[in-house]
């Protein structure tokens, strides 16, 4: 059993009786193969122990120092730092990172768990994109894959957690725009399949009751934190009667923030003078150039290091038994969005 690792694909070619190239292809299942050479190389494969390179390296070390981080959007800054962080503290720690991107897409999530088990990672760093995520999770466990929760929960799986905390930024930007004097303040929302758009919906509601000011349905509408989605939102809320519609709107995320603002433009209603903005995450390293959005700032870089961080220790079996959560603050940044010249600050 000791050269189990030692049989190489020129190994099998040379018993089988074939070229190594029919060999790579039975083994990758690719290429037109009789179906009688097929039944021959996998009977000498069978025969001779053979296992694929990458497997074989990670059996005689039982790891391969490879982590991957899964998340919904690179292209949105909050992920983008995410990012950043988790491949510094891997690197530091010894591990290169494999970056994979769903999209929010369950099916998408779905073939790339699939992957970083088969390419036989040593852990994963999870932005799940929703509750569905939930099969993707145990389809992990049933193969003893450790991996991190980071931003988004996923009820009824039990894991380490890094999180932010979406009820206290979602009250500092409700008071925020509170004491500016609005009322009928708007929520475009995430959808509610993710664990952070219900977080910000409870605390956006909670906040406006006890400022004794009514909840209105029309007030609260679902977009997507990726798809340019808001357009229609912002829509709807601009059909509302004079005395319903908001004089301020609070986007659950920068990207829906975003493409509000835009919007607002086209439709010639004017930010914050007409209707104030103020969103969960900053927009960096756009907000330095040009500082217009109000927000509630998550510290990103952190997310991905301490995600990365606990997974390693998760992996390398110097983590406590029982799980751990981590909630990092926000930080309310209060920019132009949100207040006109003559509000007070």
């Amino acid at each position: 059993r000791k050269n189990v690792c030692m049989v190489t694909i020129y190994d099998i070619a040379k018993k089988a009786n074939v070229s190594p190239m029919t060999v790579s292809r039975v083994i990758n299942n690719s290429g037109r193969i009789s179906e009688a050479t097929r039944q021959k190389v996998e009977k000498v494969i069978e025969e001779l122990n053979y296992i694929p390179n990458s497997a074989a390296r990670s059996l005689i070390s039982k790891e391969s120092k490879i982590l991957s981080l899964l998340i919904t959007d690179i292209t949105n800054p909050f992920f983008t730092r995410v990012a950043r962080g988790a491949e510094d503290k891997a690197r530091q720690l010894g591990y290169r990172l494999l970056l994979s991107n769903s999209d929010g897409n369950l099916e998408k999530e779905s073939e790339y768990v699939t992957m970083l088990i088969s390419t036989g990672v040593d852990g994963v760093l999870f932005a799940p994109a929703g509750d569905g995520s939930k099969k993707h999770l145990r389809t992990l466990i049933k193969h003893r894959i450790p991996f991190v929760l980071i931003d988004r929960s996923i009820e009824g799986v039990q894991s380490d957690l890094v999180l932010g905390n979406n009820r206290e930024g979602t009250r500092m930007l409700i008071e925020h725009l509170i004491e500016q004097g609005h009322q009928n303040i708007a929520l475009i929302n995430g959808p509610s399949n993710v664990s952070t758009a219900r977080e910000r919906q409870l605390a956006y509601e909670e906040t406006l009751k006890l400022a004794d000011l009514p909840i209105n349905p029309k007030l609260i509408v679902e977009s997507h934190y990726k798809r340019d989605d808001a357009h229609s939102a912002v829509e709807k809320l601009l059909q509302l009667s004079r005395t319903e519609r908001p004089t301020a709107i609070f986007a659950a995320n920068n990207f829906i923030a975003i493409n509000a603002i835009r919007s607002l433009r086209k439709q010639g209603v004017r930010v914050p003078e007409d209707i104030a903005v103020a969103c969960f995450d900053d927009l960096e390293p756009v907000s330095s150039l040009n500082p217009f959005l109000t927000v509630a700032a998550q510290p990103a870089y952190n997310f991905g290091s301490i995600g990365t961080q606990l997974l390693i220790e998760r992996i390398e079996g110097t983590a406590p038994p029982e799980y751990r959560k981590i909630i990092l603050p926000p930080e309310l940044i209060i920019r132009q969005s949100s207040q006109t010249e003559h509000s007070s600050s």
